[in-house]
């Protein structure tokens, strides 16, 4: 297929362009949010095309993904589609919701041509998607290997505008941890954290936004990965980590709870049951290993990129109402819930077990 997407979250994208199809990303000589293209990342399968000639290109496109509410109405204008009419369309929503939660609306729960895909079940359970069909398609990502060595007696963290996001992202729990370990905290828009938490900056340092593969590399020389988000989605940061082998201390919010298994470290609502556990694995190098080999497990087992793509292309295959040639190669039974009614998509098999990549 010939799928069209803009660049709005590099590290989903990183894993989605790697599945067997084209990816056509928007591109402006301003490298604007409508039109970023790859954003200098070296990704495969994927075209940079000029957002004036997108609808030179419009009858050659299969599907569109997309992510933000006012991309509908962009890609009628552009090629002259209208998606879920014109071209088979989802939306993926990244995020958690925001506000009267759990009350808060999706911005397109009022339609139902085009379908809403979440990241995780805790997302999809949150929003109030109306009668917009509604899958839920677990993250993938690029495995980055085992790397962890774990020799520095520090906890790694990434946050992007920890200040900003204070609460939310956790930011005020830091200077608990920072008194079980020194804290190394990457991301975006951090500038000014030390003096935000009043931290001491030989406990606190603020890393800032470095390049993947040097992120895992660096995160790997930490003893465990720290977690403290309390309301957000389920971070690919956390996952990186786990693959590469950390052990995990994260608060026992949002999706947390599903993607760290018990050897893998510690969950909790109870920041003091945390901060024992980080200092546990401060102390005892050969638990923090053990419980890293176990998140790496658990990570692989349940965000694997060949899972991740085969569920998108399950998913791409219902919206342009295609049977899926390799259907049943992932888990792959899929329930309806809406208005009380339950109906299972004529295109997926039943399977015994809760799928992977879910229509709800």
């Amino acid at each position: 297929m010939r799928i069209l997407l803009w660049h709005v979250h590099g590290g989903w994208t990183d894993g989605f362009v790697r599945g067997e199809h084209e990816y056509v990303l928007p591109v402006d000589a301003e490298r604007s949010a409508w039109g970023l293209g790859r954003g200098g990342r070296d990704w495969p399968n994927t075209a940079e095309v000029p957002l004036e000639e997108l609808a030179s290109i419009a009858d050659t496109l299969d599907a569109v993904v997309l992510q933000r509410p006012d991309e509908a109405k962009r890609v009628h204008e552009l090629t002259g589609l209208r998606p879920g009419t014109d071209l088979p369309a989802v939306y993926l929503e990244h995020n958690i919701p925001k506000g009267a939660v759990p009350e808060t609306r999706h911005p397109l729960a009022d339609q139902g041509e085009i379908p809403i895909v979440h990241v995780t079940h805790f997302n999809a359970l949150m929003w109030d998607s109306g009668k917009a069909p509604a899958y839920v398609v677990e993250h993938g990502v690029v495995d980055p290997g085992l790397c962890y060595t774990g020799e520095l007696e520090r906890l790694g963290v990434v946050v992007n505008e920890p200040v900003r996001r204070w609460r939310v992202a956790g930011t005020d729990l830091l200077g608990g941890f920072a008194d079980v370990a020194p804290l190394d905290v990457y991301g975006m828009g951090g500038d000014g954290l030390v003096e935000a938490t009043g931290i001491d900056a030989a406990r606190l340092r603020w890393a800032g936004d470095v390049p993947t593969a040097r992120l895992h590399a660096e995160l790997a020389h930490r003893r465990a990965y720290l977690h403290p988000f309390r309301w957000t989605s389920l971070g690919l940061a956390l996952i990186e980590a786990m693959m590469a082998g950390l052990p995990v201390v994260a608060l026992g919010s949002t999706e947390a709870w599903r993607a760290v298994p018990p050897a893998a470290g510690c969950v909790s609502s109870d920041v003091r049951e945390l901060a024992a556990a980080a200092r546990r694995f401060i102390a005892e190098p050969s638990a923090a290993r053990e419980a890293g080999l176990a998140a790496r497990e658990a990570a692989l087992a349940r965000y694997s990129l060949p899972r991740f793509l085969a569920d998108w292309d399950e998913v791409l295959a219902d919206v342009r109402g295609e049977p899926l040639a390799t259907a049943g190669a992932a888990t792959a039974g899929a329930a309806t819930v809406g208005a009380g009614a339950q109906q299972t998509s004529s295109t997926r098999p039943e399977a015994p077990t809760v799928p992977r990549g879910t229509f709800l």
